[in-house]
């Protein structure tokens, strides 16, 4: 028996983008047989619904409440709720796993790391980073920042992108970084949740709190990607319009090409 899990989600209480509360999805989910759901909404630099003039423990308190509620009304139903985060930097946002609201409580700097020192700091509380969508293209982002050193995996499937070759790219990334791979639906409005655009990750074991996930994803015990057929198909060609940015593990831009680093 394998359990399914959404793993990139976004609410209205926390996100500025988000149509939806967080207690819509849960019936969604539950009618297609997800065990669980990850809220990741959008984080202080990214598209944050809070005010950020707000002192830190407020900011944190109205943050978090999209998961909150979401978490009471999958209680109720019977889906089990977790919850992440997603920041943004040049253009490149990234997921977070494992940590809580008494975690941010404690960590008001998380509002102005690097990707350096957020990598390090989430990787001392005990959680991990996912580079989301690495290869999306759109009329907000100006370039493409792959952080080859500052993630513990890469989101290969995403169905919020427009084009499947974005999924194509990030899946021969990660193999050529020999990265874990994850998979999720970015969704935004609980009407979208409907069998063929909805993403996620198949795992062997439940999941009994999101620290579960994260050794799931450092263990590489994700069984396998709910996607689409032939999501993440490596036979598309070099399709980035955009400048891309390699960057290693001390967060440094270093000389290499996108050709070079995926042998294309």
């Amino acid at each position: 028996m394998s359990y399914l899990y959404e793993t990139h989600l976004h609410t209205c209480e926390s996100s500025a983008c988000a149509v939806s509360h967080g207690r819509e999805y849960i019936k969604p989910y539950i009618d297609l047989g997800y065990t669980g759901v990850i809220i990741t909404d959008h984080f202080f630099r990214g598209n944050s619904r809070i005010d950020r003039s707000l002192p830190w423990r407020r900011w944190v308190e109205q943050f978090c409440r999209g998961y909150e509620e979401t978490r009471e009304e999958g209680e109720r139903r019977g889906l089990d709720v977790f919850f992440g985060w997603e920041e943004t930097y040049d253009g490149d946002d990234y997921l977070i796993y494992g940590l809580d609201k008494n975690w941010l409580l404690e960590h008001p700097e998380a509002a102005s790391w690097t990707r350096r020192e957020q990598f390090a700091a989430v990787h001392r509380g005990g959680g991990c980073v996912v580079q989301a969508h690495p290869f999306r293209q759109h009329y907000y982002i100006s370039k493409i920042v792959l952080s080859t050193g500052c993630v513990d995996a890469v989101e290969a499937a995403n169905a919020g992108n427009e084009d499947q070759s974005y999924d194509a790219l990030a899946m021969r990334y990660a193999e050529k970084l020999s990265l874990p791979v994850s998979a999720g639906s970015d969704i935004h409005r609980a009407s979208d949740v409907t069998p063929d655009t909805t993403f996620g990750v198949y795992l062997e074991k439940k999941l009994s709190s999101i620290t579960d996930y994260v050794r799931a994803i450092r263990e590489g015990a994700i069984n396998k990607l709910k996607t689409s057929p032939g999501r993440c198909d490596n036979t598309f060609g070099l399709n980035v319009r955009l400048p891309v940015e390699i960057r290693d593990s001390d967060d440094r831009r270093v000389r290499q090409s996108l050709k070079d680093l995926l042998d294309l």
